[in-house]
């Protein structure tokens, strides 16, 4: 059991139509057709959408997707048209807000990972493969791979898990061609970023992209012509990303990072009480872990953007 520890109720905005409620984001359609896509300040661990909000981490998620878009533009184009807040909305969405083209969404999220972390960590110690790649004997948690992987998986709904895939299943899911084309972009807007990242202290141990096809034509999932590949939703964030701090880098240990892995270990120690096998949500964040979460968050902005969050 997981999702939700209580699904929040949509904001009522004349003119927009509600369509999703995401762990992070609420999705609307304006008049024009265009989604309007705000994020907000929820924060999810082991599948769980935590009932305690971060401070300001919408608006640092937002802001930090708009630098990197423009950081990547001449690679790949992205689905931002503006970031103004339509007529009607809570004032509380400024800066959390991106108007963006309609796209339609490839059945993939692409995954880009330069360092051994995560579920990748976990197959490798089982079979020495992450998602069917084989990788060589000697890595441990945090090692640097010979070269950054593709490593696919497919979109979950809230309260799932994510299943990563070969790269054959991508195939089948959007043509030869398509899963061609995703996996030269994920790779090469990944070194990019990986190169940024680095020059300003961060490793980028691994992302994932959501591309998207803009223009008329076949359905997604086909090698049809019908538009170009679009980068979507979030981009390089705390939330999609594991940053690391390159000076404490130490392969053979989990490492320090800029993102909510300070709420995982909280939730997984003795002080939240929680058992995460168990059927009960977890429990509301304390104070000095709200603070601490959102210092990371703005951390990481501060360091990728060279400007204070404030």
């Amino acid at each position: 059991m997981s999702g939700f520890v209580e699904k929040p109720e949509p904001v009522q905005v004349p003119g927009l139509v509600h369509l999703h409620t995401g762990k992070v984001r609420d999705l609307y359609q304006n008049e024009a057709g265009e989604l309007v896509m705000v994020a907000s300040d929820r924060i999810s661990a082991y599948d769980w959408v935590l009932p305690t909000e971060i401070p300001d981490k919408g608006r640092i998620l937002t802001q930090l997707s708009l630098w990197w878009f423009e950081q990547l533009a001449d690679l790949v184009p992205h689905h931002v048209l503006s970031t103004e807040v339509p007529e009607g909305a809570p004032a509380d969405w400024a800066g959390r807000t991106t108007v963006c083209r309609q796209l339609r969404m490839l059945p993939v999220e692409c995954v880009a990972r330069g360092y051994l972390a995560g579920s990748g960590l976990v197959e490798y110690e089982a079979t020495r493969t992450v998602c069917g790649l084989a990788l060589p004997e000697g890595l441990t948690d945090g090692s640097e791979l010979p070269a950054p992987i593709f490593t696919p998986a497919t979109k979950a709904e809230v309260g799932e898990h994510d299943e990563n895939v070969s790269y054959e299943e991508v195939a089948r899911l959007t043509g030869v061609e398509t899963a061609a084309l995703l996996r030269q972009t994920t790779l090469a807007v990944y070194s990019r970023a990986r190169g940024i990242a680095r020059e300003r202290g961060i490793i980028l141990a691994d992302t994932k992209f959501e591309f998207g096809l803009d223009g008329e034509g076949a359905p997604a999932g086909t090698d049809q012509p019908g538009g170009g590949l679009v980068l979507a939703d979030e981009v390089l964030t705390p939330d999609s990303s594991r940053f690391w701090p390159l000076d404490q880098w130490e392969p053979g240990r989990p490492q320090p990072s800029f993102d909510k892995q300070y709420v995982r270990d909280w939730l997984g120690g003795p002080e939240s009480g929680w058992d995460r096998g168990g059927r009960k949500p977890p429990p509301e964040l304390p104070g000095p872990v709200v603070e601490r979460t959102r210092a990371k968050y703005a951390e990481a902005y501060r360091l990728l953007t060279g400007t204070s969050f404030e």
